[in-house]
């Protein structure tokens, strides 16, 4: 039998949700930036009591820019489940694509539990404990910041890999995946190195561009071949 015609895959358009995804995150910056009053950054690593008073003047601008972070989560889940979804139809088989899974569920976990830790930080009675409060805003920036990093690198790179194999993304987004990828690795080491927090952004901003681009280039059809199957790409 000769190939038919393409068929279309079914299921949520990738670009609209990484769209969704990273205008909620910038959200959640510009919210902050317009809410709050006083120190104009604050860091988990700077004096403790500076930190404690910001989140007990700002606790409007802490709960709306938590409520839009944590909201960032739900389209990358569902980014993630679609990306992989395709894949598979598109017939690749291989490990890479459940790295991509739990890289991409891990990521949004780890963005939700940061949204919630912040929203906590508004609470008043939370924000006069300054034990709470310093314990609250590392947890919030270790989920949001190294755990999304390393999660996402994981999703990055298993996208990536398969969709070389199987080429279904042009080399230079896969190089580009792969950086976002390596970056989000290297970014656990601001664990052990305060340095290596320049690779969270890195991976962050990056990682929006990425999404797009996937979203946009990712093929949505594949014709079907004799025998209705499809060789699948390896990883």
């Amino acid at each position: 039998m000769k190939p038919t015609s393409p068929i279309r895959f079914a299921g949520p358009p990738l670009l609209s949700l990484a769209i969704v995804h990273t205008l909620l995150f910038i959200a959640s910056i510009v919210s902050a930036a317009l809410l709050r009053h006083g120190a104009p950054f604050i860091t988990p690593f700077g004096d403790a009591e500076a930190a404690r008073a910001f989140f007990s003047t700002n606790p409007l601008a802490v709960k709306v820019s938590g409520f839009f972070f944590f909201g960032s989560a739900v389209p990358l889940a569902i980014y993630t489940a679609t990306v992989v979804s395709r894949l598979s139809y598109l017939g690749v088989r291989a490990a890479g694509t459940n790295i991509a899974l739990f890289g991409g569920f891990a990521a949004s976990g780890a963005i939700a539990i940061s949204g919630l830790c912040t929203w906590v930080l508004s609470v008043p009675e939370v924000a006069a404990s300054l034990v709470a409060a310093r314990a609250l805003f590392f947890l919030s920036f270790l989920f949001g910041g190294a755990g999304f990093a390393v999660a996402f690198g994981l999703l990055a790179a298993g996208v990536s890999v398969t969709s070389h194999f199987a080429r279904l993304l042009p080399r230079w987004l896969v190089v580009m995946g792969m950086i976002v990828a390596l970056a989000g690795e290297l970014s656990s080491l601001s664990l052990i190195a305060y340095p290596a927090n320049v690779a969270i952004p890195v991976t962050r901003f990056a990682g929006f561009a990425w999404l797009l681009l996937v979203g946009g280039l990712l093929p949505k059809t594949r014709r079907p071949t004799e025998g209705g199957s499809q060789a699948g790409g390896t990883a």
